[in-house]
């Protein structure tokens, strides 16, 4: 699954060349996130006084938003489509590799063009997008867990007190258990998927043998019982994935109040300004979504542990040499 595109001379520039490029913009997006964060705090504290300052100076802060708004557009728009060609790069050389092994073999493999022509691209794209993601995540830790410390710095906060780095560990405590409880929710889930792409695989696999050779395969009988069974472990996937997204959706929305619950009575004590909270809710979000990156993908990485499980037994049936 690596070795095909980042063990081969062949493909070694857009592997490594392109993964630099990947990351150089990741870098960028998080200089402007911080400029955002920054910008916050000015605006925020501008309009909390707003009958001290001038119109002219509302207008200063509005074009000084946009002229860090959409160069990070310009940027996140031209990673995504690098990230798309990448992928493809990455799928084109995973298939060619599987495909020169698997003629190779004279067994008849069940699912092969399933996992060739659907789960290599889907490996390589869910791959590719949580890479980005986990190095975004770190690259975001690193920019704003000093902004979130200072700001820590003189608050009072409920239960944590005046602890150094109390909004820090907040954020660090809340997403931890936030993952163990995923955890324990979602255990089900990557089994589930695996059997529902088995049952997927001999429906299509039905269809596919009757396009030629509809006396023998294809019988409505037949497809109904494949189909049944198709639709039994869907039911039990959705069934599952609703009391997870019950749980995650609740996470989700209750994390948006977490950094007010703590310090809302800092602003009405008159301790920290309008911007300053803003700018905390802000910065907040970023160090919880950065520690959190397993939680709001959850789904995702499910879906690529299943992936990887029929990858793994295809690569052992073709005799591929990981």
């Amino acid at each position: 699954m690596f070795k095909s595109f980042f063990g081969s001379k062949k493909w070694a520039i857009w592997a490594y060349g392109g993964g630099f490029f990947l990351i150089a913009m990741l870098y960028l997006q998080v200089q402007f996130n911080v400029m955002i964060n920054e910008w916050y705090k000015d605006f925020y504290d501008m309009m909390q006084k707003i009958g001290e300052h001038k119109i002219d100076e509302y207008w200063a802060q509005v074009r000084r938003f946009l002229y860090i708004a959409m160069p990070y557009v310009i940027t996140a728009t031209l990673t995504q489509y690098f990230t798309s060609v990448y992928t493809f790069k990455w799928r084109e050389a995973m298939t060619f590799a599987y495909v020169h092994q698997w003629r190779g073999v004279s067994k008849d493999i069940e699912g092969s063009s399933q996992r060739i022509q659907e789960d290599i691209y889907r490996f390589a794209k869910i791959v590719e997008s949580l890479g980005l993601i986990v190095i975004r995540a770190v690259m975001t830790l690193i920019a704003f867990l000093p902004i979130l410390w200072g700001l820590s710095k003189g608050l009072d906060l409920p239960i944590f007190g005046t602890t150094p780095g109390s909004l820090v560990w907040v954020a660090l405590i809340v997403s931890i258990g936030g993952l163990v409880i995923s955890w324990f929710v979602g255990i089900k889930l990557p089994g589930l998927e695996y059997n529902n792409q088995k049952v997927e695989a001999a429906f299509r696999k039905e269809l596919v043998y009757a396009e030629d050779d509809k006396l023998n395969y294809g019988a409505e009988s037949t497809l109904f019982e494949l189909f049944t069974g198709l639709k039994f472990n869907y039911h039990r996937l959705f069934l599952h994935y609703g009391y997870f997204n019950i749980w995650l959706y609740s996470f989700e929305q209750f994390m948006v109040i977490v950094p007010h619950l703590f310090m809302g009575t800092s602003l009405f004590s008159g301790a920290i300004t309008l911007g300053v909270l803003i700018q905390v809710s802000n910065a907040f979000s970023q160090v919880r979504e950065s520690f959190s990156i397993f939680i709001g993908n959850w789904t995702t990485i499910t879906e690529l542990r299943s992936i990887h499980k029929r990858l793994s037994e295809f690569e052992v049936n073709i005799g591929y040499k990981i």
